[in-house]
């Protein structure tokens, strides 16, 4: 299907005649802003119209298939560059013996703003041979190495460890998928977040391979239906967990072939499971031969100069979103994932970043204002409305999510809204709340209002995705959470039957935590791989404050096996608790009706939907006869957090039936139900029709 039909199968205009308008009766505030979203708003398709001209965003979106090494139809080469500063530029490699030769020199192409063209017969390369470019430009000293910008195939020497382009042209030809008709399915997405590097219990670099044959079969097992992949594209210095990008356009080889990866989307796509991609277009490795940041000697090719140019924190190249080379190359980008790879959406990374000049550091986003400000980069919102628009169109069934901790206003509201068009925001303020409770706050003293508030907090407007931790939290300097609660017991105290009163607290909240996120938040859910399961420690790549060690850059799947221990345990609940939410696909689309919240019991109970939620957060006193008002009828257990399966101590009698009954409170009949909830246990009843 072309993109024009798939545009209009869709239903998405390309650019409507007037804005629409977030519904400010919803959110009053937003009223005294108006003349700003306006502005924004007019702004994106003043500028979708500009670039797309008399064609369509989509098909504009793709400057990979003009760029780039390619084979031609005749079957000879033809390689384009985007170089307005060079004033030389040449393909060197294997095919040259790495000398610059005239018949490899490149030659700019009249009418072209800054772009080079080389066409070679088809003998001049083949499959497998290493090459790179070299550039002159005014003074420069002479040619400079570069990774073309729109490379598909780059790879390290093991032994010079430099990066160059690999030739790729499989004999083989083209991957042949099995499932190219496959799209997502209208539901919640249940995530799994996963780096395949990190994938396997060795210490070394995992495979494309080894996590499509050993690790895709958990998630499914588990009934996880989103599989987001971090470090997919190319990126240097492998402790940047991938969120250095130097080569956009180019799958990481150290994990394997691009047709591996393809094998690993594929197989999932079988499997019920769509595949979501971590896409950085935040920043970029200031690495000046690998990246783009100084690609043809200047900063301002794809990126901004001077200060603004480089990340404070981070020391990485930021990209432009005012220049137009720059919305081609990154919503090309956008594009290529979706059609090469039949990826079917992406988080995007550091969207607080991008949208703020001040990167958002060091910033409490406290008052309305600081989202209509000076402060924020109107380009980058533009940019991400397009990109949104792009990947719906070549995508309908697309998931987009916000990485963006501010809580930006229309960020994840649809266009047809005035929206941004994000499908989803990262709520990231709820593993915050988690871990504030877990270090400053006594067991005893937890709120139950602010905990219900907290975990469900989130604009009308807008839907999110939850998580009670991801990778961020076990960072060098962080530890997992299982470890923040249960500290040197993960060694010797987590057999089943353990005493140990640190293993059976940080196991209970564990499970308490995990329920009670993905069923308050609403939206979608995710873990990152591993966590759980209650994974201990930290997460280190290798590094030379280490000393290189992997030991930390990989998961424990020993633990999770093994049926003698707690982690096993903490992984079947997990499983037990995902397959729950995949028994009601819109369940977190359901509007939270409230219950109860006691901050002196430390007890919360709440409904969505058909499932009623019962938390007993007290460290110490059990309800025995805990009376509840619920809607008329029959309620089965659904799910119960003390199981012995579970770690628990099977204080609760399995497969009972509740009946409402009704108690005259005041001089008004109301129907409840008598629980008998032990500490730290959760319990989850489904209203029978």
């Amino acid at each position: 299907m072309n993109t024009k039909s798939k545009i209009e199968k869709a239903g998405l205009p390309e650019t409507p005649a007037r804005p629409p308008l977030p519904d400010f009766r919803a959110d009053p505030a937003l009223a005294l802003y108006r003349p700003a979203l306006e502005r924004r708003m007019a702004r994106a398709n003043s500028l979708e119209k500009r670039l797309a001209g008399s064609s369509s965003l989509a098909d504009f979106a793709s400057a990979h298939e003009w760029y780039g090494l390619h084979r031609r139809n005749g079957g000879g080469w033809v390689f384009r560059e985007f170089a307005p500063n060079a004033t030389r530029l040449w393909l060197v490699g294997d095919a040259t013996r790495w000398e610059r030769l005239d018949s490899f020199e490149a030659r700019r192409i009249e009418g072209k703003y800054g772009d080079w063209e080389l066409e070679l017969p088809a003998a001049a390369l083949s499959h497998g041979q290493h090459w790179r470019l070299e550039l002159e430009w005014p003074g420069s000293g002479g040619p400079r190495p570069r990774i073309p910008a729109y490379a598909r195939r780059v790879v390290q020497d093991p032994v010079s460890k430099f990066f160059c382009a690999q030739v790729w042209d499989p004999p083989s030809g083209p991957y042949r998928w099995a499932h190219s008709s496959w799209s997502v399915p209208a539901r919640d997405p249940l995530v799994y977040e996963a780096h395949v590097g990190m994938a396997q219990e060795a210490p070394r670099v995992g495979t494309w391979n080894e996590f499509r044959n050993n690790v895709l079969p958990r998630v499914a097992r588990a009934g996880y239906n989103t599989l987001q992949l971090m470090a997919v594209a190319e990126h240097p210095y492998y402790g940047s967990f991938g969120y250095q990008v130097s080569s956009f356009f180019a799958p990481s080889s150290r994990f394997g072939t691009p047709e591996e990866l393809k094998a690993l989307v594929d197989a999932a796509h079988g499997l019920g499971i769509a595949v979501v991609m971590d896409l950085v277009h935040s920043h970029a490795v200031s690495n000046e031969v690998e990246g783009v940041g100084l690609f043809d000697g200047t900063t301002w090719c794809y990126c901004h100069d001077g200060e603004r140019g480089r990340h404070p924190a981070w020391g990485t190249s930021l990209f432009d979103y005012g220049r137009d080379k720059t919305l081609h190359f990154l919503l090309s980008n956008c594009r290529y994932w979706l059609d090469e790879f039949h990826f079917d959406g992406f988080r995007f990374d550091g969207v607080t970043s991008m949208i703020y000049l001040d990167h958002g550091l060091g910033v409490d986003f406290t008052d309305f204002s600081q989202y209509f400000d000076c402060n924020v980069d109107e380009d980058a919102l533009a940019y991400l409305a397009l990109a949104n628009r792009v990947v719906h169109a070549v995508r309908p069934d697309a998931i987009t999510v916000a990485e963006d901790v501010s809580g930006m206003p229309g960020l994840a509201a649809p266009r047809r809204d005035g929206g941004v068009g994000f499908d989803y925001r990262l709520a990231m303020g709820v593993t915050e709340a988690w871990g504030d409770l877990l270090r400053n706050v006594p067991d005893e003293s937890w709120g139950m209002g602010w905990l219900l508030h907290r975990l469900s907090d989130k604009r009308a407007d807008e839907r999110t995705i939850s998580y009670a931790e991801c990778h961020d939290q076990a960072l060098v300097g962080g530890k997992t959470m299982f470890f923040e609660m249960a500290g040197t017991s993960v060694y010797d105290a987590m057999h089943r039957g353990s005493a140990d009163l640190r293993a059976q607290r940080a196991v209970a909240l564990h499970k308490l935590m995990r329920l009670a996120t993905l069923a308050a938040a609403g939206g979608g859910y995710l873990d990152f791989m591993g966590n759980e399961f209650g994974h201990p420690e930290w997460i280190d790549f290798p590094r030379e404050g280490n000393g290189w060690s992997f030991d930390k850059a990989r998961r424990r799947w020993s633990l999770r096996d093994d049926r003698s221990l707690l982690y096993s345990a903490l992984g079947d609940f997990g499983e037990a608790l995902i397959m729950l939410a995949g028994k009601f696909p819109n369940l977190l689309e359901e509007p939270l009706k409230r219950l109860v919240a006691d901050d002196l019991a430390k007890t919360l109970a709440f409904s969505r939907g058909p499932l009623f939620f019962f938390f007993n957060f007290h460290p110490e006193r059990s309800l025995a006869d805990w009376d509840v008002a619920v809607p008329p009828g029959r309620y089965a257990l659904a799910l119960d957090t003390d199981r012995s399966a579970f770690g628990g101590q099977d204080r609760i009698a399995p497969g009972q039936v509740f009946e409402s009954e009704n108690a005259v409170v005041g001089n008004q009949a109301t129907p409840r139900i008598r629980l008998y909830l032990p500490a730290r246990t959760a319990l989850v009843l489904e209203r029978l029709k």
